[in-house]
């Protein structure tokens, strides 16, 4: 274990600090091959011994590989402040309530601006200090459900989180925040619109594309409109809040059913796919693009359904799949598979007969497309019928992952095939629609509204 002073350094790095004696928090100046750079050499986090980390004059953290170091000059040293300084949230009985249930990382997170660490936030104290706006718009009660990265979420946390939110609701909450990581996020919110139902109050999933310490970030503003939403939307219904375009103009409210994570970075990476956001929110003003959604109740009924079929999958098609990699699903005993099915729900000859086999075994299959635009149409070419023949269902437009949110969620309602095969061809919250609307395909999704604001404004 090393010293405090050289917080998660190791290996060759460790070597390179001790012997230029610089510790963690010290401003230094590293000498490259490409040059010289300027930093405060921040804590490591463990399991790389290579790199140290320096957070540079722009805000941006920057990892220099140990055998790049050509030398390094000490300018200073910093002393860091992990904790944000506990402030009480102020209480308006006049503010409603909300809840912000944490499934880990830092839904907040304020910059040290003296040493360029990143301080997480959570209590409401704690987001009180990084973020007072949320004290205009309610008070916060602030719940750590976990602490794991978003590609830790599976059906367990999804079940618990079920039940923390019946009892916020049961407690009489006027709306409730998810705090997220983005990667998995469109997965829980689906999950949730089928485990959460005649929910009365709005239920908003919420993340961050750039943490705090990035100029860029985006994690006080979604924060403040995620809040916003729960708190004072008329929408009652499971939706992810977040960027509507990449500049700081507004967040969309997408459903949670047809919302999909597009872009590796993108603030505005979230999507509403073969339909259109329910509305937006904007300086704590709403737009409401629908007129379809389930409304806001003053009652505190809810129906939880936190039962989830775990022995379920997902199979992505690609051009020459061989057939084993079905078969090893039926033979570890998978009880449901999703298909991607390129274009209209299409796989090659080779998968007919472990398909044939599954079907006859009993297990559940359907056809989604991996378009994600668009719907099924398994009658139109000989391929199509052929699989129904064998037992593959075609899902309308429903998005694999939603699909397979949806059939582990059935499955643990009813191993019924036929109930299986009803439910999950009976649109529950938005996973199916009867079409998808003109302007529901739209690759730079926002960018209208910034079009036309800029129409409006100089024509």
């Amino acid at each position: 274990m090393t010293d405090d002073i050289y917080q998660g350094y190791r290996g060759p790095a460790l070597e390179i600090l001790k012997r230029e004696k610089i510790v963690v928090w010290d401003r230094i100046v590293v000498q490259t091959p490409e040059g010289q750079v300027e930093g405060i050499l921040l804590p490591r986090s463990a399991g790389d011994d290579a790199h140290l980390v320096l957070k540079m004059i722009t805000g941006y953290n920057i990892g220099i590989r140990h055998d790049n170091v050509h030398s390094i000059e000490q300018r200073g040293s910093k002393k860091a402040h992990y904790k944000i300084p506990e402030k009480e949230f102020p209480y308006d009985e006049d503010k409603p309530n909300v809840t912000i249930l944490g499934t880990g990382g830092t839904i907040a997170s304020r910059l040290d601006y003296r040493t360029g660490a990143v301080i997480p936030a959570f209590t409401p104290g704690e987001l009180f200090g990084a973020v007072p706006e949320l004290a205009d718009i309610a008070n916060i009660t602030t719940r750590k459900l976990f602490g794991v990265f978003s590609e830790n979420m599976g059906p367990h946390q999804w079940k618990v989180l079920a039940e923390n939110i019946r009892k916020e609701i049961e407690g009489g909450v006027r709306g409730i925040v998810i705090g997220h990581g983005t990667d998995t996020m469109h997965y829980t919110a689906a999950t949730m619109s089928f485990m959460v139902q005649n929910n009365p109050v709005p239920i908003v999933c919420v993340g961050s594309q750039r943490s705090s310490d990035r100029p860029s970030s985006d994690a006080a503003r979604t924060l403040i409109g995620s809040v916003d939403t729960a708190a004072n939307s008329d929408i009652a219904e499971t939706v992810v809040t977040m960027y509507g375009t990449t500049s700081d103009h507004f967040l969309y409210i997408h459903p949670g059913t047809r919302v999909r994570k597009m872009h590796s970075s993108y603030r505005n990476t979230f999507k509403t796919l073969g339909d259109i956001p329910l509305g937006k929110v904007e300086d704590g003003n709403f737009t409401y693009y629908k007129n379809d959604y389930k409304k806001r109740r003053n009652d505190t009924e809810v129906d939880i359904y936190p039962d989830f079929e775990e022995r379920i999958s997902i199979l992505y098609y690609y051009p020459n799949m061989d057939p084993d990699i079905l078969e090893s699903l039926i033979d570890k005993g998978y009880k449901g598979i999703i298909i991607a099915g390129t274009g209209l729900g299409h796989v090659n000859k080779p998968l007919y007969d472990p398909i044939q086999r599954a079907n006859e075994e009993g297990i559940s299959m359907f056809m989604s497309v991996q378009t994600l635009y668009g719907y099924t149409q398994m009658f139109v070419y000989d391929t199509g019928r052929d699989l129904m023949a064998r037992g593959v269902v075609p899902l309308e437009n429903m998005l694999p992952e939603v699909a397979y949110c949806k059939l582990g969620w059935v499955m643990g309602q009813t191993q019924d095939r036929e109930t299986v095969k009803k439910m999950m061809l009976t649109p529950i919250a938005r996973e199916i629609t009867p079409r998808e609307p003109y302007n529901g395909f739209v690759q730079g999704q926002g960018g209208m509204d910034v079009v036309e604001d800029f129409l409006h404004k100089y024509t």
